[in-house]
């Protein structure tokens, strides 16, 4: 085997190792909104504004995560899909991170409840509503829900940082050289 071909034959097994880890990653997300999902309609667990934003962090990373499984990028493909990663995963973590910080804030500085964000959605234009969601309200410093002691907003930023960690560390390294015989 020429040194070319070992070398095309160590990235097909780099692409083929990336695939799987991508359709992990996947996997993990669609795990967690599938509980999400199974949380609000059989736990009967209303999704506040920040858990919404949340679920759509977790969807975009499991969309960015299959499609680069699907996709298998080669070397500057798969370094856009880490910082498409990153960027999906960083906002998870602010979103999730607000919401802890109103989750833990003294029970007279919560902010008041607002309108449910179906309403603010009818009624506001679309950067009104991000903006008045990121500021909080109290339904969102609302803990309803724990696991070995954390908050269901706890387990989100966890998993998002694991995720995007994972997913930029595996997407945005070279492919691995071919070993000499």
């Amino acid at each position: 085997m020429s040194f070319s071909q070992r070398v095309c034959a160590a990235m097909a097994g780099d692409r083929t190792y990336r695939r799987a880890a991508n359709t992990l990653g996947f996997a993990v997300c669609a795990a967690l909104m599938g509980y999400a999902i199974y949380a609000q309609f059989h736990l009967r667990l209303d999704p506040c504004p920040l858990c919404i934003f949340q679920r759509i962090g977790i969807t975009a990373l499991g969309v960015i995560f299959l499609l680069t499984a699907l996709h298998a990028p080669r070397r500057w493909g798969s370094r856009v899909y880490a910082l498409l990663i990153a960027l999906a995963a960083a906002a998870t973590i602010a979103v999730a991170g607000r919401q802890i910080y109103l989750q833990h804030l003294p029970p007279g500085e919560v902010p008041s409840c607002g309108a449910p964000l179906s309403v603010m959605l009818r009624f506001l234009p679309l950067t009104a509503v991000i903006r008045k969601v990121l500021t909080g309200s109290g339904e969102c410093g609302i803990i309803d829900w724990t696991f070995l002691g954390l908050s269901m907003a706890e387990w989100v930023l966890m998993w998002a940082v694991v995720l995007g960690v994972g997913g930029v560390v595996l997407n945005s390294r070279n492919a691995r050289p071919a070993r000499q015989a």
